[in-house]
Order: C-alpha cells, then sequence, then structure tokens
C-alpha cells in the first residue's frame, strides 16, 4: 500500500504543475459570494437605485410631453391670433355698418334675380362669419387645456425631483455603514455609444426574466438586458473574463441580473489590481457608468468606490479581501 502511494505521487505532482501552467484552478467561478455587503445593504441598493432610475424615466418622459405640448401651444396660439383678426373684422364691420339684418338686405333687392343673389350672399356671410367665431373659440379653449396640461407636467416633474431626492437620502442612509463619504470615480471610458436595450413606449424598462443562455463560463441565465449589457461591453473592447449567473446566495447574481468583470486578464485573482489591470478596471468602470441609462445598469462597484444613480461615486468598503472590496473586479448590476 505504502509502495503505491509513493507511486501515485509523480503523477499528483505532475497534475498540479499542469494545472498550473494552464491555469486551472486560477480562475475561481465568482468573485465574491456576497457582494455589495450585507443582504439588507444590497436589497436597499437595488430599491433606492430602482426607485431613482424609475423618477428618472418619468422625468424625462413629462419633460418630452411638456415640449410636445409647447410647441402645440404656439401653433394654437399664432392660430388664435389670425382667428381673432378675423373676427375683429367682422364686429368693425357692424360698427361701420350697423347691425346688417336680413330683412334689411333683402327688402333693399330691386329685381326677383337680385333678391335671390342676396339671400345666397347672406348665407354666405353668416356661414363665414359664424365659422370664425367658433373657430376662435374652439382655439382658445384648446389653448386653454395645453396650458392646463403643462402645468399637469410640471407638477409630475416636481414629483418626481423629491422622489429622486428621496431615494438619494434612502441610498445614502443604505451606504453609510459601508461608506465615508463621496469620491471621484475613475478615468477613462470616454464613449457613450453603448446600444441602448429596449424600453417600453414610455421610456421605462421593461420587466424581464432569467430566460437567456448565460455565455459566461458561469453558464446558467441572465435576463436580456444584461446579456445585451455584456455584449455592448465588450464590443467596447473590455474583453477579459467575465463571469454573470450564480446559483447560490441573494442579490442580482441568482436573477441574472449582475456580472463580474475580471482586471486581470487571465480571470480573478486574490490580490489587488495594479498597474495595466487597476487602469482597466478604471476605464471599465467609466465606461458603464457614462453608459448607464442606455444600459439600464443599477450600480457598479470598483476599487473600494461604489456608483450608485442618486448618489454618484462614493466610498465603499468591503470586509478587506479583493473580492470582497472590488480591487480584483468590477460587479455590475442590473435593473
Amino acid at each position: 500500500m505504502f509502495i503505491r502511494r509513493r507511486g501515485r505521487r509523480p503523477l499528483v505532482a505532475l497534475l498540479v504543475a499542469v494545472a498550473v501552467l494552464l491555469g486551472v484552478g486560477a480562475v475561481p467561478a465568482h468573485a465574491e459570494p456576497n457582494e455589495g455587503g450585507t443582504k439588507k445593504l444590497r436589497d436597499a441598493l437595488e430599491a433606492t437605485a430602482k426607485g431613482h432610475i424609475e423618477a428618472k424615466n418619468k422625468l424625462d418622459a413629462s419633460k418630452k410631453r411638456q415640449k410636445a405640448l409647447a410647441s402645440e401651444l404656439k401653433t394654437m396660439e399664432e392660430r388664435l391670433v389670425g382667428l381673432t383678426e378675423l373676427v375683429g373684422e367682422v364686429a368693425a364691420q357692424s360698427y361701420r355698418l350697423g347691425r346688417l339684418t336680413a330683412p334689411a338686405v333683402l327688402l333693399n333687392a330691386d329685381t326677383p334675380d337680385a333678391f335671390l343673389d342676396r339671400v345666397a350672399a347672406l348665407d354666405v356671410m353668416a356661414q363665414r362669419d359664424g365659422k370664425r367665431v367658433r373657430d376662435m373659440v374652439q382655439a382658445r379653449d384648446e389653448a386653454d387645456q395645453a396650458k392646463k396640461a403643462i402645468d399637469a407636467e410640471i407638477r409630475e416633474q416636481q414629483k418626481q425631483v423629491a422622489t429622486m431626492a428621496k431615494k438619494k437620502k434612502e441610498a445614502e442612509r443604505a451606504l453609510a455603514a459601508v461608506s465615508n463619504g463621496s469620491s471621484g470615480g475613475f478615468s477613462g471610458g470616454n464613449s457613450s455609444s453603448a446600444r441602448s436595450a429596449p424600453r417600453n413606449s414610455d421610456g421605462s424598462w421593461p420587466s424581464e426574466s432569467c430566460s437567456v443562455n448565460d455565455p459566461t463560463p458561469a453558464n446558467g441565465c441572465i435576463t436580456p438586458r444584461t446579456l445585451n449589457m455584456l455584449q455592448q461591453t465588450q464590443a467596447a473592447g473590455y474583453k477579459r473574463y467575465a463571469s454573470c449567473y450564480r446559483s447560490g446566495g441573494s442579490g442580482e447574481h441568482p436573477k441574472g441580473r449582475a456580472c463580474d468583470f475580471s482586471a486581470a486578464s487571465g480571470g480573478f485573482e486574490d490580490r489587488t489590481a495594479t498597474g495595466g489591470d487597476k487602469a482597466y478596471g478604471d476605464s471599465l468602470a467609466a465606461w458603464q457608468v457614462r453608459n448607464a441609462s442606455r444600459l439600464g445598469i443599477l450600480y457598479v462597484i470598483w476599487y473600494r468606490q461604489i456608483w450608485h444613480p442618486g448618489t454618484g461615486w462614493r466610498a465603499y468598503s468591503g470586509s478587506g479581501s479583493p473580492a470582497a472590496d472590488h480591487t480584483n473586479h468590477v460587479h455590475t448590476s442590473m435593473y
């Protein structure tokens, strides 16, 4: 038995050496099982980021409607000016000539033909003048309705701005346990050309399930919006190792709504990124934040900093390990 064990040692050593050379075992399946701190913090980050994004979408939609209403109101007011001038001409003519009554027009006819002509002319005048007055009244009513609609949009915008301010405070309270204030963010990733994920007609994000295959080594499933984010990130040149789906734990990974992007070219490493790896992570995080509204990103964590749509970049501290502090990978959570 002893001899048999000794005979297996060279084989085991050889397999270990091959694994080291090939990098087998150097790339863990996931960067950190409980990214984003405690479940309470992750839930708060998700809720406040969603609340901010939804309020921002409603604010943008309201501004768009207000702009359209303002253009419509301008057209109505210009039309109203012209109609008012026409009605003014009718009133001025009545003032100069006196009230033009039907009996007076008809009694002044010298011949039957003149009588018929005056009957027709009187009918045309009545229709023309009546239409001018009706058009003016309708245009005035439509202009009033447009003004009321604009006022309603302004109130809607004030409501959404207040909601965004509320979500910002809630996010700051939630982050207080792991953050000591604002931070400067990262440089690089200056392009804003990511292909936008599909939105609803009102500008909101559609609800999505974990319904498409995860193309990363993690396998599993992700949402279509997460897939678009992953593909657009890679298309922008960030093609190092990435992992999305995770079967265990909480947060967005098990829902197919998060991905981890390794800073090192060989995959997740249990060390803090430096040099070119740090620059790669900086650029990737900056690019994703710049394209967050196009892609539907909830928040990004990288190198002891977290970006939230309501707070911007803030300092972030995990449990001290490179994975927990996100100094070896960029974490991206999706709406």
